[in-house]
């Protein structure tokens, strides 16, 4: 398997939380290997969303983080590396300090393109790029009577 590009040898697979949690556990140890676990992160699907694809949020109480993914994902014909992108940014958020222990890198998550950038960084541009072709055909679904 070449390290430039995550495969997606279960393709095939339902789509559950665990399923979820392998790609979660294969982006961060391909792309985040440099990254401590400073609090405990979970992932897993939640309702379903149109607009709202991921997020994280830290419960104060259990400094727990939890990044959510739309369940919207669980269908097949989302690309895999739609689901990756996704999961890849959300852990952007957490090692910049945004739902997470860690010291805050940032005024504001997205100031100045900083996920984008720190993905390219981390060799993450392809996920990016799946994620913009994807983006785009899927705002064109929308009606513009919602």
């Amino acid at each position: 398997m070449s390290s430039a590009h995550l495969r997606d040898k279960q393709s095939f697979a339902l789509r559950t939380n665990s399923w979820l949690l392998s790609r979660f556990c294969l982006v961060w140890s391909k792309f985040f290997e440099d990254v401590t676990e400073e609090n405990p992160v979970f992932v897993r699907f939640g309702r379903y969303s149109r607009y709202r694809l991921g997020s994280i949020k830290l419960n104060r109480k259990t400094l727990k983080s939890y990044i959510t993914i739309t369940s919207m994902f669980k269908d097949q014909k989302i690309p895999v590396r739609v689901i990756d992108h996704t999961l890849a940014h959300e852990l952007v958020h957490y090692i910049h300090g945004f739902s997470s222990k860690r010291v805050r890198l940032h005024k504001y998550p997205h100031a100045g393109g900083v996920v984008g950038k720190e993905m390219k960084k981390r060799g993450m541009g392809y996920l990016i790029e799946s994620y913009k072709k994807w983006i785009k055909h899927y705002k064109r679904t929308f009606s513009t009577h919602e």
